[in-house]
């Protein structure tokens, strides 16, 4: 299983063709990507809806939620890193790390006592 983000990040200085919701298609080479899937493209071709009109584009930027699928070259899905794909890979590349909720050492949730001394535990003389 390839999943999405390191496909874009390993399609960067590929050619690629973008199809938006509202029917116009991109083709070009991606420049580079973000965590949002908006590309930065270079090269375009630009086609309009109905495929009667085109525009060369030096370079252009697409908004990630304005995409409605992209076509990349097959090469480009041989190329993706093995990159962990189950939860269970995932979950073994973080064993170990510490977790937790940060700062403080008290009992946790409810009413008090996360860090210090309650009000009341000071008069009543407890201690944690």
């Amino acid at each position: 299983m390839v999943l999405p983000m390191a496909l874009l990040r390993t399609a960067q200085n590929q050619p690629m063709m973008v199809e938006l919701k509202n029917g116009e298609t991109y083709s070009g080479v991606l420049a580079s990507c973000d965590g949002f899937m908006n590309l930065h493209m270079r090269d375009i071709v630009c086609t309009s809806r109905d495929g009667e009109r085109f525009w060369k584009i030096p370079e252009c930027y697409v908004r990630g939620n304005s995409i409605k699928y992209l076509r990349l070259p097959d090469e480009v899905i041989d190329m993706v890193k093995d990159e962990p794909t189950s939860r269970k890979e995932i979950r073994q590349q973080f064993k170990g790390r510490a977790r937790g909720r940060g700062r403080g050492a008290g009992p946790g949730r409810g009413r008090g006592g996360g860090r210090g001394e309650a009000a009341g535990d000071k008069e009543r003389g407890r201690r944690h």
